[in-house]
């Protein structure tokens, strides 16, 4: 994985599709955070430097080929989802990871001798959740539309810590916001198919 060229591409994209009050100072906090060298989990897929950049890049390209799959079936599903609604849900789903990894040192026998090796631990600064917490973060710096709001809240699907919990909103949430369904199909597409274990 090519980390700056992926934080080249996902700046490309941000920039080209993403135009509202508040994108460019959401933009700046992320050049300053640990974004594009973050992994995008601990152990579960892309658990690697630029694994998040990278995750994030995945979803909106299965995003895309949804949408595209949609409007050539001329199935209507999408109508009023644009670019940038695509842009925002995909490339952000999953700010509530920024700053949330931090390597630490475990020891591993290697031939017979004992080595310290990293491996990636989650420090959570801000407990607010999964997908609730990238929407809190995302509307501290600019609006989103419902679609992109229950897109990216419910990206995890049944994985979900509420829906593990019993929560049953998402199935409503599927139902009404094709979009948010979409997203979460992505993101299912891009870790389990796109990206290393």
């Amino acid at each position: 994985m090519d980390i700056e060229l992926n934080k080249a591409r996902f700046l490309k994209i941000f920039n080209d599709n993403i135009k509202r009050d508040g994108a460019d100072k959401l933009l700046k906090w992320l050049e300053n955070s640990d974004f594009f060298v973050a992994p995008a989990s601990s152990k579960f897929h892309n658990a690697m430097q630029g694994g998040l950049c990278d995750h994030s890049l995945n979803v909106y390209d299965r995003a895309m080929e949804l949408y595209e799959l949609e409007q050539k079936k001329k199935s209507g599903l999408f109508d009023g989802i644009t670019p940038e609604n695509i842009a925002v849900a995909a490339l952000l789903h999953d700010l509530c990871k920024v700053n949330f990894y931090k390597i630490s040192f475990r020891n591993v026998k290697v031939d017979g001798a004992w080595e310290q090796v990293p491996f990636y631990t989650v420090e959570d600064s801000l407990p607010y959740g999964h997908g609730e917490k990238s929407v809190y973060i995302i509307s501290g710096f600019m609006r989103l539309t419902r679609e992109e709001a229950m897109a990216i809240n419910w990206h995890m699907g049944g994985f979900d810590k509420r829906v593990l919990g019993g929560e049953y909103a998402i199935s409503q949430a599927f139902e009404e916001y094709p979009f948010a369904t979409m997203i979460h199909l992505a993101d299912v597409m891009a870790t389990y198919f796109d990206e290393e274990k």
